[in-house]
């Protein structure tokens, strides 16, 4: 018999998250680094922890405490890899009462000590991080976890920018400022797309230069259905008319209407640049340097302040598209947005009623907005 380990560092791991393709690749890569060297097939034994029901999920559990008190073969030493487990989530199985108290045995057993030969990996896309079961496995080694970012929630842009910065460090980039705001936009948060829109523009760049630009970023990564109605009102808050319309074609030769770009895009802009050059005004606020920025001024100035704040559905403030619309107000007069709101509903009727021809009107709003 062999003896027992009081929790050596990196003898428990475990890979969860959200974000599958990421945790998959992580935890490929652990179960590498704690497989014993030259241990050949019997160093890492693999538990598939994928299960259909509650039934496979506590015959799972069963197999995977089993193969933990087994001890390694010829006295060496093993990996016990518990892998893709799907019943840690809130779901039917994962609340089933047997499969809680399997997990609950697994992690007694864990936490009693597992062989010192034992290594144990556990990977699962997705977890509920209310669990006893998860909770004990923080206490227990190391717990990383990859979420993939939810853009439907209020403030996703600045975890997704925070992750694009991550991504960037990895491949030795420097992303920042108007650059790091297009990069994260239009990749979505996604980890995926961040990694191969990172790698393009690494391969680009080269050994020298390390910085991306702004310009780069508009001519290498392309842009989304999302990513064209943002930028056609990020034109529209710099006053660039050359891009605006410019956008505005793309948008209607993939098929756009003209309704719902005026809707989605241009009436959201003018309304959030009239907005913050009230706050801007009325307050004395300081041009921020990025958009995330806005968001904790707008918490300073107190609840009053931004009562008549239009809100999302979950009740919180779109600061992320106050704080871009903030950052140009200065090109725009507080006129000037008054008759830019008039002229949005004017060529909103023209759509609906008139059956003008949708360029045409469009284009003329742009240059109406636009043009000093």
């Amino acid at each position: 018999m062999g003896t027992k380990s009081n929790l050596g560092v990196g003898q428990i791991a475990c890979v969860l998250g959200t974000d599958e393709s990421e945790v998959k690749r992580v935890a490929l890569m652990r179960s590498g680094e704690m497989t014993p060297p030259g241990s050949g097939d019997f160093g890492c034994e693999v538990i598939s922890g994928a299960a259909d029901n509650v039934g496979d999920a506590v015959e799972r559990i069963e197999r995977t405490i089993e193969a933990l008190l087994t001890f390694p073969f010829f006295g060496g030493e093993k990996l016990v890899w518990f892998k893709n487990v799907s019943f840690l989530v809130d779901d039917v199985t994962g609340r089933s009462q047997a499969v809680t108290d399997g997990l609950a045995k697994l992690g007694g057993i864990l936490s009693e000590g597992i062989p010192a030969g034992t290594r144990f990996l556990l990977s699962a896309t997705g977890a509920d991080k209310r669990k006893s079961f998860y909770k004990g496995l923080i206490k227990l080694g190391k717990v990383e976890v990859y979420d993939k970012v939810d853009a439907s929630k209020a403030g996703w842009e600045r975890e997704a920018s925070v992750l694009v910065q991550e991504c960037a460090r990895e491949v030795g980039l420097r992303v920042r400022g108007e650059a790091l705001e297009l990069l994260t936009l239009f990749t979505g948060g996604d980890r995926r797309v961040i990694g191969n829109e990172l790698e393009k523009l690494d391969i680009y760049l080269g050994a020298g230069e390390r910085e991306v630009g702004v310009e780069l970023v508009r001519q290498l990564v392309p842009l989304s259905r999302a990513g064209i109605v943002f930028e056609l009102g990020n034109a529209l808050a710099e006053r660039n008319l050359t891009r605006s319309l410019g956008l505005l074609d793309q948008l209607l030769f993939q098929g756009e209407s003209a309704i719902g770009i005026l809707l989605v895009a241009i009436i959201p802009t003018v309304r959030n640049l009239l907005m913050a050059k009230d706050l801007v005004m009325r307050h004395r606020l300081s041009r921020p340097m990025q958009a995330f920025d806005f968001g904790r001024t707008l918490e300073r100035l107190g609840e009053e302040a931004t009562a008549h704040l239009p809100r999302k559905k979950d009740g919180t403030l779109n600061t992320y598209a106050l704080g871009i619309a903030a950052m140009h107000v200065q090109r725009y007069e507080i006129g000037e947005l008054r008759e830019a709101m008039d002229a949005c509903l004017s060529a909103n009727l023209q759509l609906v009623s008139s059956g003008g021809e949708a360029e045409v009107v469009l284009s003329q709003l742009l240059v109406r907005l636009i043009a000093p």
